[in-house]
């Protein structure tokens, strides 16, 4: 489909075209490569370089050395070639040991690594900057400052039916019955300031005492009123089977009940039962 009096036919698969089509259309593209690549189908569609060069706002020559790159070195051709400067400060081996603290070893205080923590570990036999840091682990795609948990299925191979089954009860609770969702929070820590709270007043804001004292700890369980979205919680001692098989339908709905939060956007209503 190229011109026919281009030096340079560019010639797609379909293949390639799709890839260059997305490229063009990911917002996360660097501009000059989306530039580039729009130079290429433009030429592959037939259009001469001085048409291509009005339609992008460009100079002719810009349409020529890409059109060109583009021929001789396909895909490759579209980004810049290595430039030379002056020598890297830090070889492979620096980024090995960068890569290895990351993955192979966790901070002795801190829940993860952080550049300006990775510099300070490292400076002993690296010396380098928390930046610098900062730009080799981008250039290698890892990101220790990030976390995804996960949750394994029990290996239970009516799983899926029992929870199909839970949601919809959640769903359609019966209407002679009560419905409650139980769960527990255990170990929390029962504090209270040292000294007590100085009101705020006029040109002085208000006195918090920093220290606190501590008081144990307590575990809640709470339960919710699938039916009307109301929450009772409980004070527990011990938290087991026991404990959970006392906690009879009257004891929940005696004490008081926190109300029931607004539904977020998108969720299924649960009709109240009868």
């Amino acid at each position: 489909m190229a011109r026919a009096g281009s030096a340079d036919n560019v010639v797609l698969g379909e293949r390639r075209r799709l890839r260059l089509e997305a490229m063009v259309a990911r917002p996360t593209s660097a501009q000059r490569v989306v530039l580039r690549a729009k130079i290429v189908l433009a030429a592959w569609r037939g259009r001469s370089n001085a048409a291509i060069a009005r339609e992008l706002g460009i100079g002719v020559d810009t349409v020529r050395k890409w059109r060109h790159r583009f021929v001789r070195h396909e895909m490759a051709g579209l980004h810049d070639r290595p430039r030379s400067g002056r020598p890297a400060l830090y070889d492979l081996d620096a980024h090995l040991l960068i890569v290895a603290t990351v993955t192979q070893e966790a901070p002795q205080v801190d829940s993860h690594w952080t550049h300006r923590l990775l510099a300070h570990h490292l400076a002993q036999p690296l010396g380098i900057s928390a930046s610098q840091i900062g730009r080799i682990l981008a250039s290698l795609d890892l990101k220790p400052h990030r976390v995804r948990g996960w949750l394994n299925r029990p290996e239970d191979p009516a799983f899926v039916t029992k929870a199909q089954a839970v949601c919809a009860l959640y769903l359609n609770p019966p209407g002679d019955a009560v419905l409650f969702s139980i769960d527990e929070k255990t170990a929390m820590q029962a504090r209270s300031r040292k000294r007590a709270t100085a009101a705020l007043r006029r040109g002085r804001p208000e006195l918090r005492e920093f220290e606190y004292v501590r008081h144990g700890t307590v575990s809640l369980m709470a339960a919710m009123n699938v039916t009307d979205g109301t929450v009772h919680p409980k004070i527990i001692v011990a938290n087991n089977s026991a404990t959970g098989q006392r906690r009879s339908t009257s004891s929940w709905t005696t004490g008081p009940a926190t109300p029931p939060r607004r539904p977020k956007p998108g969720w299924p209503s649960i009709p109240a039962s009868g």
